[in-house]
């Protein structure tokens, strides 16, 4: 049964909900590691205990509900026993602090969701050396510390080239709130795909500080649209119904989403959806841990060649000549045709 301990951020108060101090969250005792198997022969994985570590709610809609949702099932589909830590403030000092508390609690795995968390594990991993790390969304590595990452800037691409096809306007729009690498790899395959379908394109990209913040996000995409953009690409968390509500709003307009499928959610508000379900690189990261085959020092990278954790979802009103044409560009990207930039260093829009 997944347990899960929230961790106030400073705005919020502390709220502990059905776990125990994390030195107690599991017995005391190791849990023996099977021996490597083929992947292609399906093994029952041994019972493990892992910490994960959100830097967020649990539930925001968003990257951290997919991290928190792909040990769910490792849970379900091989009965992991599960402590999550969730609204951690993303400040290196209470990262390190959580990461300790659950390296300290018995758990034979710590799992950190998002490459905000990069140099908190490396330095936490350094002190608990028997235990195995994974930071997800990330290329850090270290002896008994692995990274790994779903390759969101990937789909994110697809969502530009899309929104290129798609503009009327020749103005789209990105939006996002803190700045770990993997939301500015996003950001840069964003802007590369716009001007690899559409190069006389303008892209408005803001990072406005919050993932969270519904209001901010509202105002940030009325900001947007009324500079003339008239699709926006969202890569925030809870945050993000600020946008569709911005776009009903103003009469027009069409959002992008990110991590899942927003498309069946509200085919009338999102254009498209970049799929990148880190929730996969979660799961993955368990049962490889429980079948011998996580290995400190490796970087699993996870991409378009799995659909299952990246792809780009249309919406049924998108026209035919666009899904076959970013169809054609999807298999070029797999087959390492294009090469996705992720780097930017182009102007911002201010937060209004």
């Amino acid at each position: 049964m997944i347990r899960k301990r929230r961790m106030g951020m400073r705005s919020v108060p502390k709220v502990m909900v059905g776990v125990v101090a994390a030195a107690g969250i599991f017995a005391a005792g190791a849990c023996g590691t099977p021996a490597a198997t083929d992947r292609n022969v399906p093994q029952p994985p041994a019972k493990v205990r892992v910490g994960l570590l959100l830097a967020g709610p649990s539930h925001d809609g968003g990257f951290m509900e997919a991290g928190y949702n792909g040990a769910k099932r490792a849970e379900q589909q091989f009965g992991a026993e599960i402590a999550v830590v969730d609204r951690v403030a993303p400040k290196q000092p209470e990262l390190e602090r959580v990461l300790r508390e659950l390296a300290s609690g018995g758990v034979d795995l710590v799992v950190a969701q998002g490459g905000q968390n990069n140099a908190a594990a490396q330095v936490v991993a350094a002190e608990f050396p028997r235990t195995k790390f994974v930071v997800t969304q990330s290329d850090v590595t270290g002896p008994n510390l692995a990274s790994y990452e779903v390759l969101q800037e990937q789909s994110a691409w697809l969502a530009g080239a899309a929104a290129g096809l798609l503009t009327e306007s020749g103005v789209v729009g990105h939006m996002s709130g803190i700045r770990p690498v993997p939301g500015l790899k996003g950001r840069a395959a964003f802007v590369d795909g716009v001007a690899h379908t559409n190069p006389a394109a303008r892209v408005l990209t803001n990072f406005s500080g919050d993932q969270d913040d519904v209001e901010l996000a509202r105002r940030v995409a009325t900001a947007e649209l009324d500079a003339g953009a008239d699709q926006i690409f969202t890569m925030l968390n809870a945050g993000r119904p600020g946008v569709a509500e911005a776009i009903r709003a103003a009469g027009k307009g069409r959002q992008f989403g990110n991590v899942r499928d927003f498309v069946a959610e509200d085919p009338a508000v999102f254009a498209g959806s970049a799929v990148a379900d880190s929730g996969v690189a979660v799961f993955r990261a368990i049962e490889d841990f429980a079948n011998g085959r996580l290995h400190g020092g490796e970087n699993v990278r996870i991409g378009l060649e799995t659909p299952e954790a990246v792809r780009l979802t249309l919406a049924p009103d998108v026209p035919e000549h666009v899904r076959a044409e970013v169809e054609a560009l999807r298999e070029r990207i797999v087959n390492g045709e294009i090469e996705v930039s992720t780097t930017y260093s182009g102007p911002e829009f201010p937060n209004p």
